[in-house]
């Protein structure tokens, strides 16, 4: 669970997510007002997490072809402010809504992105946008699936960040994102994270 500080931090971050996510659905016309506190009451009894299992080669090194489980903190309202360059994101491909994919935040709006083709030009992410990368780099663009194909990526698009990977009983540990992503998410890993659930399922 952590000292009384860290769980107070975890409170905090849960709070936050939950008026973020109960404003959202209010905005859509999912819930009517008298529903917020019903609404934002739910959201506190859940997790902030939730666990995947992917498959690939996209981000070898880091995690392994044959698959590996992953620990997501959702993000529901992704910005310049909750998302870091560095940082292991599980977004919505899009080109298909439906498929999750897993890759590296290398750069975020404002940020000048330059080619190595002498024939294009550079040109800055616009705001609400980053470009995303795959962590293996002897596969082509067209094989990674990243923002080299698909351009640059709306922040929208970024469901959750991964904080923990399990291989297998005696392969598992944290997720190296950005310092930033690491200090807030630490709170949350203290409060959530279950090894041995996550190592019984790898």
């Amino acid at each position: 669970m952590g000292s009384p500080i860290t769980y107070f931090r975890y409170l905090l971050t849960k709070i936050r997510a939950s008026f973020v996510l109960t404003y959202r659905s209010y905005e859509l016309g999912n819930i009517k007002e008298e529903q917020i506190y019903d609404h934002v009451a739910k959201i506190m009894e859940g997790k902030l997490t939730f666990k995947r299992l992917i498959k690939g080669s996209e981000m070898t090194p880091t995690f392994a072809s044959q698959g590996e489980t992953l620990l997501i903190r959702s993000l529901p309202r992704p910005s310049a402010r909750s998302v870091f360059v560095g940082d292991v994101v599980m977004l919505k491909d899009p080109e298909n809504s439906e498929k999750e994919l897993v890759r590296r935040v290398a750069a975020l709006e404002g940020d000048e992105m330059l080619s190595s083709k002498e024939d294009e030009t550079s040109f800055k992410l616009k705001p609400g946008t980053c470009w995303v990368l795959c962590d293996n780099e002897s596969l082509s663009p067209k094989e990674a699936l990243d923002s080299r194909t698909f351009g640059p990526l709306p922040l929208s698009n970024i469901v959750g960040r991964a904080i923990y990977c399990s291989r297998s009983r005696s392969e598992h540990g944290f997720v190296q994102n950005s310092d930033e992503a690491m200090h807030d998410d630490s709170a949350v890993l203290a409060v959530e994270l279950d090894v041995e659930e996550m190592t019984s399922q790898s």
